[in-house]
């Protein structure tokens, strides 16, 4: 695993050739960890810093897809971390994801959520789930960051009850027929392939959903318009619409019937992604209040030594640590195999409140320079308000959280 980032570390002195790097803090709580994550922190970081805080703007206001920065994240083994090595990925863990995707995020939310989609929702499912084919063929190619995948799961109707598929794959004897709508699909235009939830047997209810590995593009797929959001707008977002799709037998991930359990589990380590991302946004934000707050002066003397001031940063600081350890908990758990449900929707719920806070005070100390785009601030207050939303909403992350109390507490 070591021998990866110190190729790792290589690989990236070229991207730094010319480049003043300011010398950031770093996470005490690496200091514990070995060394090969104090070494993929700092890869990461630096890769941030070269790569993508110079350009985030830039895929903010175009709404443009960073692809040259996702074939770099590729090249660094980044965008699959915890595949193994056998099948192009990097063979690590997930806490060295946390890590990662955090640094990524911190320069960039959206790089970070296509990092985390192709990771955690496409590439986990697939390679946890697939046959020897189906992973040579979905998975290797997607390790590099030339090509990505992306989950489909939400449709107009349902939202976060994912039990309640109305699209259909009807058994066409050595083929399924798709037919239905996903949408708020993350990747939905530069992915070449879709991990995708249908309903086999309506009687079943969730029982009855089964999930697919669906090509794109197919003939019987149409993408819908690219959403005008509010945040993380150089990823794309839009809706898969299948009529009468055709996809080959040996499509079907798992066995029929094993969608919903599938979705749970990927969920579960989705949330680690989408908190890392989180946590990323949150620990930019940090960044930006501290560093004007240094060098604003009133009142004949920087901000910083105002005690309002301090309080708002001392808050940020909390919460951000706080949900961090939340979320290296449930990776830690997650890589020695312990159930972590529970704390995965802990981690995200904490992570993404934490984001949205610290980025909001971020604008208040900064004033009017925080509302202006001149400075980064209202780009991370955007981006944050995404991951109280999708992979589960903060409510249904609450409703996961109590009913494994329940759980725990014998309650049932």
């Amino acid at each position: 695993m070591q021998n990866i980032f110190v190729k790792s570390v290589q690989t990236i002195v070229p991207l730094l050739s010319g480049v003043a790097v300011r010398q950031s803090r770093s996470i005490a709580s690496l200091s514990a960890l070995p060394e090969t994550y104090q070494m993929l922190y700092k890869t990461c970081r630096d890769f941030a810093e070269a790569e993508l805080k110079p350009n985030a703007s830039k895929y903010d206001r175009e709404h443009l897809y960073p692809g040259d920065a996702i074939k770099k994240m590729g090249e660094l083994g980044l965008m699959a971390i915890a595949v193994p090595e056998d099948y192009g990925g990097a063979g690590l863990d997930y806490l060295a994801y946390a890590i990662a995707l955090e640094e990524i995020s911190r320069g960039c939310a959206s790089s970070g959520v296509i990092m985390s989609v192709n990771n955690s929702l496409y590439l986990g499912p697939v390679s946890h789930w697939g046959t020897e084919k189906q992973k040579n063929e979905f998975v290797t190619p997607y390790c590099s960051g030339d090509t990505i995948g992306c989950f489909a799961l939400s449709e107009p109707g349902n939202g976060s009850d994912a039990g309640a598929a109305s699209t259909t794959a009807k058994d066409g004897g050595d083929k399924w027929i798709l037919n239905g709508t996903k949408c708020w699909i993350t990747n939905g235009y530069e992915s070449k392939a879709a991990v995708v939830f249908a309903t086999t047997d309506k009687n079943m209810k969730h029982k009855g959903i089964s999930a697919f590995i669906v090509p794109k593009p197919i003939k019987g797929l149409e993408l819908g318009k690219k959403e005008d959001k509010l945040g993380i707008r150089g990823s794309s977002t839009c809706s898969l619409m299948y009529e009468d799709c055709e996809i080959p037998k040996e499509n079907i991930l798992g066995e029929p019937g094993f969608g919903f359990k599938i979705a749970m589990m990927t969920l579960d380590a989705g949330r680690i992604g989408i908190a890392s991302q989180a946590l990323g946004i949150a620990q930019a934000s940090l960044d930006v209040a501290a560093e004007y707050a240094s060098k604003r002066t009133a009142f004949g003397k920087p901000i910083m030594k105002l005690q309002a001031i301090q309080n708002k940063l001392a808050d940020m600081a909390l919460r951000l640590e706080s949900a961090r350890l939340l979320t290296w908990r449930a990776a830690w758990l997650k890589d020695n195999k312990h159930p972590y449900t529970k704390e995965a929707a802990m981690a995200k719920l904490a992570a993404s409140e934490a984001a949205t806070l610290v980025s909001h005070q971020c604008i208040q100390i900064l004033g009017g320079m925080g509302y202006v785009s001149d400075m980064p601030a209202e780009r991370h207050y955007r981006d944050a308000r995404i991951t109280e939303i999708y992979e589960g909403t903060s409510e249904i992350q609450r409703l996961v959280i109590a009913g494994q109390l329940i759980k725990e507490y014998g309650l049932n």
